[in-house]
């Protein structure tokens, strides 16, 4: 395990805040910004244990970790007493997490998030598993003089044979930091193919886990991947921003006459092509390669409908300066996904924009839905899977409403 790797001994630096943000601690947000530091015992390294002491009666407030490189200066890991940061402390967090997961691992699925950064007490971390491979991703420096600990836990956690290491772009800037650590590498076992077969609620995907999105694949939307899969027996279906096929790959097990995929990446959408075929000899799956609104409109005016279509763009406000614009699509999308859809058919809109409250979400897609003029019902509304646990305000990310003609 990392025979090659230094040992980082991380220092203690011993931090005061402001008053205002003593409060957010209290109640247990992760984040502490550059600007709400006002003590600092020493120029902190990435990863050094952060002591952050109140004001009144210098008792401890919180143990984080240092990020030079960020402005979020200290993402927070304990809370309201102190610990001692070993072995033991990251066995039982990794336990825990394990344990919030039992009821997923019960069912057909081998394929789960198991750390999801701070919402599992570990920020900026992400650990996913595929099948018996374990890809873990960081999003900031502060892990690499834990890692040599961490990850041994989590392969006898997982009992996963493989582990890849996958680093984000900002943590690739540094990499004179990472002491020969990279995007890709594979840190434990043998990896035979850089795509993993796996396997959701008996459904078959594959993640590419070397070149793939994130860790590989979209873990978060299972459910509602699962829920679209029951509700397709002899239905067309209409999935757009279908990427690698999530939704069309589960409507098509799930015995759907036709499905649609929709996606601008011509790439993503062979993947979905191979996906259907893990699944089915001759799946009934066509792929349309297009702008996701000129194609919806070009469909409206063949007047083509659908018994089901699922709209699940990206992530349209990745700040908040694009949070405007974000509400104007998802208005755009619903208004468009209401004229495709058939008598008695289903309409599926989904957000994973964390810039936009779901309040705001479905405000805007019902006020658009309104204006339609058609009779419809609300289903029902979901968010994250289990194994995408919402630890604080902006965990909550993903949105999903099911809305019937």
């Amino acid at each position: 395990m990392l025979p090659n790797f230094p040992d980082l001994t991380p220092n203690r630096l011993a931090i005061k805040v402001k008053p205002s943000i003593e409060k957010i601690i209290r109640k247990g947000h992760p984040w502490l910004f550059e600007a709400g530091i006002t003590k600092q015992s020493g120029e902190g390294q990435a990863g050094d244990l952060s002591i952050i002491y109140d004001n009144k009666k210098n008792k401890l407030l919180a143990i984080g970790l240092y990020d030079p490189f960020s402005p979020i200066r200290l993402k927070v890991i304990q809370f309201n007493k102190g610990a001692k940061i070993d072995e033991n402390w990251f066995a039982e967090k990794i336990k825990t997490a394990f344990d919030k997961r039992e009821s997923l691992l019960k069912t057909d699925t081998n394929s789960y998030r198991l750390i999801n950064g701070e919402n599992d007490g570990l920020p900026s971390f992400i650990a996913d598993v595929y099948a018996d491979v374990l890809v873990v991703k960081l999003y900031s420096l502060i892990w690499l003089p834990y890692i040599k600990v961490i990850f041994p836990l989590l392969l006898a956690q997982t009992g996963c044979k493989t582990l890849v290491l996958r680093l984000s772009r900002n943590v690739q800037k540094e990499s004179d930091l990472l002491h020969g650590l990279a995007d890709g590498q594979v840190i434990h076992g043998v990896l035979k193919s850089e795509v993993v077969i796996f396997r959701e609620h008996g459904v078959l995907f594959s993640a590419n886990v070397i070149h793939g999105h994130k860790t590989g694949y979209f873990l978060d939307h299972r459910e509602n991947r699962r829920k679209v899969g029951q509700i397709s027996k002899n239905k067309t279906v209409l999935d757009i921003f279908s990427y690698a096929g999530g939704f069309s790959v589960h409507a098509l097990a799930g015995g759907a006459k036709e499905v649609t995929s929709l996606d601008i990446s011509a790439q993503a959408l062979e993947v979905a092509q191979q996906n259907a075929l893990l699944n089915l000899k001759k799946p009934n799956h066509k792929i349309i390669v297009a702008d996701a609104f000129k194609a919806m409109q070009e469909l409206i005016d063949q007047k083509k409908q659908f018994d089901i279509v699922v709209i699940d763009p990206p992530s349209f406000a990745k700040r908040e300066t694009e949070r405007s614009k974000a509400l104007h699509h998802y208005r755009q999308l619903a208004a468009l996904g209401a004229n495709l859809i058939a008598q008695n058919g289903i309409l599926v809109l989904a957000s994973c924009s964390s810039r936009v409250s779901a309040t705001d979400f479905f405000d805007v897609s019902i006020e658009a839905l309104d204006r339609s003029n058609r009779k419809y019902k609300e289903l029902e509304r979901t968010t994250h899977d289990v194994d995408h646990p919402i630890g604080f305000p902006e965990g909550a990310y993903l949105k999903c409403g099911y809305f019937q003609f």
